[in-house]
């Protein structure tokens, strides 16, 4: 009955994945509230601690006038003007950093540092992304599939030598790491030696923003202090979107390579047994053919 058959199906797949996904939030809410709370603390008390000295040494000003300029000075910031600096700072809304703008809305990062003020540029940002974020998913996907024809091949290997079998995983490793090193590894040592960043946090920016976390803690072109070229923050939505169509063509790479590995070592194992005169492997399994589409 088709009862049973739901009741079934909750029981033997839906149950344990919200059970595994649930518990998966609450350990990720323990780690994060142990390593972030105290340090939270600690800034709040510093900060505290600065605005009583700030009154000290300004005896002119009170309590109210200098949460008054504080409140300024946060919605300033809401609005996308940073508070460093003059009113020479580079604008936020100039066409590299629009266009910068426009990539992290149809991608869905969404920093949350910039965000339009007026009433027409939020009317016009949600009409934008209705058809800008279809669009993003279907030229990601038309990316995939053209890989996927490239490495139709490789669904008809288990024809060809062991060395031709070898040379294609090499192939396909050497394909995924050099992959990793242009998008990866040089954009965060780029980003390190542009902003002043560490690595860490450079490569930290990377993965946040082409996951489409979108943090904002972290967002190139926006220190005042620095003189950055006018291409800058383009060539970083560049970049987004070339790591985002990377990401969409290798992630079936992964488990492709795995199995093809896996394949190949028990193919090499039945054949050094076979070469010291052991028995027919009849009990091993055959290699089963995914297709790269699955």
């Amino acid at each position: 009955m088709p009862h049973a058959r739901l009741c079934s199906c909750w029981g033997g797949r839906v149950l344990p994945l919200l059970l595994a996904y649930v518990c998966y939030l609450l350990l990720g809410a323990t780690v994060f509230q142990l390593l972030e709370k105290q340090a939270e603390a600690q800034s709040r008390d510093q900060f505290q601690f600065e605005k009583l000295r700030f009154l000290e040494n300004y005896t002119c000003l009170d309590q109210r006038a200098l949460e008054q300029f504080v409140q300024v000075i946060m919605e300033a910031w809401v609005k996308g003007v940073n508070p460093k600096g003059n009113s020479t700072n580079p604008s936020n809304w100039d066409f590299g950093s629009s266009f910068f703008f426009a990539g992290t809305v149809v991608t869905t990062i969404g920093y949350g540092n910039l965000a339009p003020s007026t009433e027409a540029g939020q009317v016009f940002c949600v009409f934008y992304a209705l058809v800008g974020i279809p669009l993003n998913v279907v030229f990601l996907n038309h990316l995939g599939a053209g890989l996927h024809g490239h490495l139709a091949t490789l669904e008809r290997w288990e024809g060809q030598p062991r060395r031709s079998q070898l040379l294609q995983i090499l192939g396909l490793a050497l394909f995924l790491t050099l992959g990793t090193l242009v998008i990866l590894i040089l954009p965060p040592m780029v980003f390190s030696h542009v902003e002043g960043w560490s690595f860490g946090e450079a490569f930290y920016f990377a993965f946040i923003t082409l996951s489409t976390i979108g943090f904002g803690d972290y967002v190139v072109g926006t220190d005042p202090s620095k003189h950055y070229i006018s291409v800058y923050r383009s060539l970083a939505a560049v970049w987004i979107l070339l790591g985002l169509a990377w990401l969409a063509l290798t992630l079936p790479l992964g488990p492709l390579l795995l199995h093809r590995c896996s394949q190949l070592w028990l193919l090499s194992r039945g054949l050094s047994l076979k070469d010291r005169g052991a028995p027919e492997m009849d009990g091993l399994p055959r290699p089963q053919k995914i297709p790269i589409s699955a």
